[in-house]
C-alpha cells in the first residue's frame, strides 16, 4: 500500500526544467551583455566611433531577427531539446572567439561576424522557452513560469555586470568573453544530457503528467509535426490580437536592448562614472527589473486564481509595467546620481512587471505551430534590437547628449501600453481549421 502512495504521489521535475532554462537564459543575457560591458573600453583601445560601435551593438540584432521565422520552424521540427542544445554550444563558442579580436588589424569586421554568427545561433531560445514551458506548465502556473525565465535577463545584468567590470578592471576586456564562453560550453553539454519533453522525460511520472495536462498544458505537442504552409503564417499576421501582441514586444524589448547596449556607455560618458564603478551601478536597475519581473508573473497568476479572465490577468500588469517604462525621460530632468539610478530603476522595473509577452503568445499560439508562432513573434520584438542600437547612436552622433535616445525610448514604451490597450482585445488561443488548410491548397 506504502508503495501504491508513492506511485501516485506528483512529481515535480517541471521545476528542475525551469531551473534550467533560467540558468541557460541567463547566459543568454551574459553573452549578449558582455559587448556592451567591454564597449567604454574597446571603443578607445581599437577605435571605434559612436556609430561604428552601434553597428556592432546591431550585428547580433540583424541575425538574430532575420533567423526567428526559420529557428521557428526548426525548432517545431526537431524540438527543444536538440534545437536550443546546439544553439547554446555554438553561440557560446562564438562567444569565445570575441575575446581574440583585439588581435587583428581587421577588428570590427571581425567583431561584427561573430556577434551576427552568435545571433544565428540564439534565435531559437526565446521560443524554445515559451514551448517548453507551455509544454511542462498548466496555464495557472504559466505566469510564473515565463516570469522565472525572462527574470533571468535581469539577474543576469545584475550579477554578472559588477563580476565582468571587475574582471575588466583586475585583467582586461578579453577574459570576460573567455569566460563566458566556456561557461556556456559545459551547459550545453549538461542540457543535452538531462533535459526532454515531459512524456520522454524518465524522472517524471503520469500523475504530473495528468496535472499538466488537466491544467492546460500541452505536453503531447511534440507527438505529431504540422508541414507548416503560407495559410498559418497568413492566419497569424492576420490576427488583430496578434499584430497588437506584436507591437507591444518590439516596444517592451525597445528598453531591454538599451540597457543591454548602451547603458553602461551612458553611465560612463554621460554621468562621467568609471567603468568599475559603472558596471556596479548598472546592477541596480537591473536587479529591480528582477524583482520587477517575479511580481509580473506572480500578479498574473494571482487574478487568474481570484477568478479574472486571461485578458484581465495578462494584459493588466503589461499595461502598467509599459506606461510606467515611460519614466525613463525623467533621467534627463535630474542631475543627482542618486536620482538618475532611481529613475533608471523603476523604468527597469516597470518593464519586468510587463514584460509577459512570451506568457502572451504560449496562451495564444495554435498548439501545431509553437515554434513558428514564437519565431514570428521573437522576430518583431528583436527588430528593436536592430533599430535601438542604431537609432540611439545616430542620436548621440548628431546632437552628442542621450536626452534624444531617453525620450525615444520612453515613447516608444507609452506606445506599447496603447497596442494592448486598444488593439490586442481579448486573450485567446488561435485555432488553426481545416477551412484555413483549403485556402492554401
Amino acid at each position: 500500500m506504502e508503495i501504491n502512495q508513492q506511485n501516485s504521489r506528483k512529481t515535480n521535475v517541471r521545476y528542475f526544467i525551469l531551473a534550467m532554462i533560467f540558468i541557460v537564459t541567463t547566459f543568454n543575457y551574459v553573452d549578449r551583455a558582455t559587448l556592451s560591458i567591454a564597449a567604454p573600453i574597446m571603443k578607445n583601445e581599437l577605435g571605434f566611433d559612436a556609430i561604428t560601435m552601434g553597428l556592432a551593438f546591431s550585428a547580433f540584432g540583424w541575425a538574430y531577427t532575420g533567423m526567428q521565422i526559420p529557428g521557428g520552424w526548426i525548432l517545431d521540427r526537431y524540438g527543444a531539446r536538440v534545437v536550443y542544445g546546439v544553439g547554446l554550444l555554438f553561440w557560446s563558442i562564438f562567444t569565445f572567439f570575441q575575446g581574440f579580436i583585439g588581435y587583428f588589424s581587421s577588428a570590427f569586421i571581425i567583431l561584427f561576424a561573430l556577434r551576427f554568427l552568435m545571433g544565428v545561433a540564439e534565435s531559437p531560445a526565446f521560443p524554445a522557452n515559451s514551448r517548453l514551458t507551455v509544454m511542462w506548465f498548466p496555464t495557472r502556473e504559466r505566469g510564473m513560469a515565463t516570469a522565472v525565465f525572462q527574470t533571468a535577463q535581469y539577474f543576469a545584468l545584475a550579477v554578472f555586470t559588477p563580476l565582468m567590470t571587475w574582471v575588466i578592471h583586475t585583467w582586461s576586456w578579453h577574459y570576460i568573453f573567455f569566460g563566458a564562453g566556456a561557461v556556456g560550453v559545459i551547459l550545453a553539454l549538461i542540457w543535452l544530457k538531462f533535459i526532454q519533453d515531459p512524456k520522454h522525460h524518465k524522472g517524471v511520472n503520469q500523475a504530473e503528467l495528468d496535472y499538466i495536462q488537466a491544467g492546460g498544458g500541452l505536453s503531447n505537442i511534440g507527438d505529431t509535426k504540422t508541414k507548416v504552409k503560407w495559410c498559418h503564417i497568413r492566419t497569424l499576421i492576420t490576427n488583430r490580437m496578434i499584430l497588437g501582441v506584436y507591437i507591444g514586444q518590439f516596444c517592451l524589448t525597445t528598453i531591454t536592448w538599451f540597457f543591454l547596449t548602451w547603458f553602461p556607455t551612458y553611465l560612463v560618458v554621460a554621468k562621467g562614472m568609471t567603468i568599475l564603478k559603472a558596471g556596479f551601478v548598472a546592477s541596480v536597475p537591473a536587479i529591480a527589473g528582477c524583482a520587477g519581473g517575479m511580481l509580473g508573473g506572480v500578479w498574473s497568476d494571482w487574478l487568474i486564481r481570484r477568478g479574472n479572465s486571461l485578458t484581465v490577468a495578462r494584459k493588466t500588469p503589461i499595461i502598467t509595467g509599459l506606461l510606467f517604462t515611460s519614466s525613463i525621460v525623467m533621467a534627463n530632468y535630474v542631475s543627482s546620481e542618486i536620482f538618475v539610478i532611481a529613475v533608471m530603476s523603476l523604468a527597469f522595473f516597470s518593464k519586468g512587471i510587463g514584460n509577459l509577452g512570451w506568457c502572451v503568445i504560449g496562451d495564444t499560439s495554435p498548439k501545431e505551430i509553437m515554434g513558428i508562432s514564437g519565431g514570428i513573434f521573437n522576430l518583431c520584438g528583436n527588430v528593436a534590437s536592430i533599430i535601438t542600437p542604431l537609432a540611439i547612436g545616430y542620436i548621440l552622433a548628431r546632437t552628442g547628449s542621450f536626452d534624444g535616445a531617453l525620450l525615444y525610448v520612453g515613447i516608444i514604451g507609452f506606445l506599447g501600453a496603447m497596442s494592448y490597450l486598444f488593439i490586442v482585445g481579448d486573450i485567446k488561443r488561435v485555432e488553426l481549421t481545416v477551412e484555413t488548410d483549403k485556402l492554401d491548397s
